[in-house]
């Protein structure tokens, strides 16, 4: 096995170039086998496997730098830096993360996670070397669905001005999670269309060095009007008329073409991009054919790219799509947004009902707010399903364009709180806090499935912005006999008795009546409320309850600062409230990856660990 002489990074030197095709044969075997036990990014990492080879064997780590963006297709690098064996605990609490992590290894440049960033790192990277006078090479991969988002060009435009050479690699699947939209993904099919470019440069330039005594001179001088020569196969010419060398477009499964012109661009001494088209799910059928699918994926038969434990319950991301398109069958001013995640988000449902009334935007949240406003202020009810810790990229449009003017955007927060294997980056546990302190914003929660679809229909007619925040995986469906509509504001009473009052938010009522069940147990006597609102929460309630209660409990899947527990806590100390308030939230840490129960648990979420605390008081 070629991958038993890889052990540490730059051990790839080890092996033949001519066994480079054998060795990426193996990785792809290993990732397939690894993440059908596992699950994890599939098809991005398939799809890069030759792309990560070809690097590694120009690249010396850990001084020269390789920034991934997003980082969900870094597995490739990994094994080649030596983490092969710890595949078995991929995305496992305490164990290898799916993502980079500069704790985890020196060879890992930068801690990545959300889209878009990858060439501002690297600058940033390329910079600090220049200042301390480190020759290092820097590469910064970027998919053509990350270059949707405006802070890539950012980047680029700063990339254009620098006097020493840093790579950016254009990894061109015509896929983010979902297909690419827009200009950009137009662009780049020109550009794919346009492959005879860097073959008939090699071929002239080979054609010219065999001329005796003028040739290299002849070269010298066709590279001063490259310029013109290219505006005849490239269209466009975006990247080279904004200062950076383009070079490709180059096959990414191809990896002694990629050498070559990592090694070409190794002596620019600008940026460069080297524009490599590759195949995402490369390899494996299924992934191939079904790369959203595959993007990210739970354990699956590999034999038939079957999950292992189907869903036996409708995910709430489920519920909403179809939810709201039963509203919009009334409700004609119904628009719905996505920032390149329609079948992450399920609005990929409501596209096919509605085409015309569904925009997606690209990977660019803070454009999908602003122009959600806009769409609000022509008469529309948009909704913009975006996750939680994507959202929070565009909190000044929230704030500025959303609801300084009062506009009717709802905001559908998939994957808030807990979202388990993808670790920090991606765990949605800051909505509450940002959102919350919002003026004219309205948060509310769902304790179950049927809850969810009555704050939907409330979306519908509210007045100003309203936020929705929903949990990734199955819709809770106990406790559905509490069933009143719902109002402003208003809580909702779960269970009543007197001394122990629990407010809880979201995913946490169901924590909240296995407390309840242990309270009763120790001898206690206790309330259950479902706040249903974080913002604003239900004053008039808790003015009430709060006479007969001692003991006050908040529960959110939220950290603690700024959270709904602070607001309850802040409010009762204003009204004289004598009693002891305890916030059951998520400490002020960022939470590693992990199975949710095991993340809960360590998180002191589980109701072992809040009734612990309630414990002395009964």
């Amino acid at each position: 096995m070629l991958l038993d002489k890889i052990n540490k990074e730059n051990d790839i030197r080890k092996i033949p170039r001519a066994d480079y095709p054998a060795l990426a044969a193996e990785i792809r075997e290993f990732l397939i086998d690894r993440i059908s036990e596992c699950g994890g990014h599939l098809a991005s990492n398939l799809g890069v496997v030759e792309l990560t080879i070809a690097l590694h064997s120009v690249l010396r780590f850990p001084n020269d730098k390789l920034v991934w963006d997003v980082g969900h297709q870094a597995y490739t690098h990994k094994i080649l830096t030596g983490r092969k064996d710890e595949f078995g605990k991929l995305r496992a609490y305490g164990g290898l993360s799916g993502f980079p992590k500069r704790r985890e290894s020196n060879c890992d440049a930068f801690d990545t996670g959300h889209s878009s960033t990858s060439i501002s790192a690297g600058l940033g990277i390329v910079e600090g070397y220049a200042l301390s006078g480190n020759n290092g090479t820097v590469v910064s991969v970027i998919g053509d669905g990350a270059l949707t988002g405006g802070m890539a060009y950012e980047a680029l435009n700063n990339a254009s001005h620098i006097k020493r050479n840093f790579i950016i690699v254009l990894n061109d699947n015509e896929m983010s999670i979902s297909k690419n939209v827009g200009g950009m993904s137009a662009y780049l099919s020109g550009l794919r269309a346009g492959e005879g470019y860097i073959g008939l440069k090699e071929e002239v330039k080979n054609s010219l060095s065999n001329i005796p005594v003028v040739g290299d001179k002849i070269i010298k001088q066709v590279k001063k009007t490259k310029n013109s020569i290219k505006q005849l196969f490239i269209p466009g010419m975006l990247f080279e008329n904004m200062g950076i060398t383009y070079l490709g477009p180059v096959d990414g499964h191809d990896i002694n073409q990629m050498i070559r012109i990592f090694k070409e661009a190794k002596s620019i001494d600008h940026a460069v991009l080297v524009h490599v088209v590759t195949k995402k799910g490369k390899g494996y059928s299924f992934a191939e054919k079904y790369p959203s699918r595959f993007h990210g994926t739970e354990p699956f038969d590999k034999l038939t790219g079957k999950v292992l434990e189907p869903k036996t319950k409708p995910t709430y991301t489920e519920v909403f799509a179809k939810k709201l398109v039963k509203e919009a069958e009334t409700k004609k001013n119904i628009v719905a947004i996505s920032a390149a995640m329609a079948s992450g988000t399920g609005l990929d449902y409501f596209q096919k009902f509605y085409p015309n009334r569904f925009f997606d935007v690209g990977i660019a949240e803070e454009h999908a707010v602003t122009f959600a406003a806009g769409l609000a202020a022509s008469g529309y009810r948009p909704y913009v399903a975006i996750y939680s810790s994507f959202l929070q990229r565009a909190y000044d449009q929230i704030l500025h364009d959303v609801c300084i003017q009062d506009l009717p955007v709802v905001f559908m927060l998939d994957r808030a709180g807990l979202v388990g294997g993808d670790g920090e980056t991606h765990q949605g546990i800051f909505d509450l806090s940002y959102l919350t302190s919002i003026p004219n914003m309205s948060v509310m929660a769902p304790k179950n499935k049927s809850e969810f679809e009555k704050m939907i229909e409330y979306s519908t007619y509210a007045s100003g912005p309203v936020a929705i925040r929903y949990p990734r995986g199955a819709a809770w469906d106990k406790l559905e006999e509490f069933d009143a509509p719902i109002e402003y504001g208003k809580a909702e009473i779960i269970h009543k008795e007197k001394d122990i009052l629990i407010v809880a938010i979201g995913t946490m009522v169901s924590v909240a009546m296995q407390v309840k069940e242990k309270i009763k147990e120790a001898g206690g006597n206790v309330t259950v409320v479902n706040a249903r609102f974080a913002k604003p929460f239900d004053e008039k309630l808790m003015m009430e309850l709060a006479d007969n209660h001692y003991l006050v409990v908040t529960m959110e899947e939220n950290v603690l600062n700024g959270g709904f527990g602070e607001q309850v806590t802040r409010f009762l100390s204003n009204t004289g409230f004598d009693g002891e308030v305890v916030n059951a939230a998520i400490p002020n840490v960022y939470i590693e990856h992990g199975k949710i129960d095991e993340i809960r648990h360590e998180a002191g979420l589980d109701a072992e660990n809040i009734f612990a605390r309630i414990k002395p008081y009964i």
